[in-house]
C-alpha cells in the first residue's frame, strides 16, 4: 500500500484518488469514523463507469464499517483504507497501528454486544491479514462479485 496522504477535496476532505485511469484507480483514505469510511466507500463506488452491483455494494459497505470500526476500537487507529475494484471483486483493506492480529471473541450463547464483526468480515470476504511490524498491520478483504452459494 502506498503511503496515504489525505488532500482536501470536494466530497471529502480526506479522500484521494490516485491518476491512473477512472476504471481502474483505487480509493485511498484515511477516515476518522466508520461513518465516514462508508461515505467514501459509496461514493466511490457509485461513480464508477462500470457499476458494483447492489448487493456487492452493501456487502463492501459492511466490511468497510467492521474493519475501520476494529482498527479504532481495538488496534490504535486507522492509518489508512484503499477501497480497488477488481476483475474479480472490490478490495478493501485497512492499516492500523497494532501488530496484533484480529481476536475471534468466543460466544457462549450470550447475546452480549460485540464479537461478531470479524466472524461476518470472514463470512463475506476472503480475508489476510499482513502483519507489518512495529508499523501496525494490514488487513485485505476481498469481496467476490461473483455471487455467492
Amino acid at each position: 500500500m502506498t503511503p496515504l496522504v489525505p488532500t482536501p477535496d470536494a466530497w471529502a476532505r480526506n479522500a484521494t484518488m490516485d491518476t491512473a485511469p477512472t476504471a481502474t484507480r483505487p480509493l485511498d483514505a484515511r477516515p476518522r469514523s466508520a461513518g465516514e469510511a462508508r461515505d467514501l466507500t459509496a461514493a466511490y463506488l457509485g461513480g464508477r463507469e462500470v457499476a458494483v452491483p447492489g448487493p456487492v455494494v452493501d456487502d463492501v459497505l459492511l466490511v468497510v464499517s467492521e474493519l475501520v470500526t476494529n482498527a479504532l476500537r481495538h488496534a490504535g487507529g486507522v492509518s489508512g483504507m484503499r477501497v480497488a475494484v477488481t476483475r474479480t471483486g472490490v478490495e478493501v483493506t485497512v492499516r492500523d497501528a497494532s501488530g496484533e492480529r484480529p481476536v475471534v471473541r468466543r460466544r457462549d450463547g450470550d447475546w452480549l454486544p460485540g464479537g461478531y464483526g470479524w466472524p461476518m468480515v470472514s463470512r463475506l470476504a476472503e480475508v489476510a491479514v499482513v502483519p507489518l511490524g512495529a508499523g501496525g498491520k494490514l488487513v485485505r478483504a476481498t469481496i467476490p462479485v461473483a455471487v455467492r452459494g
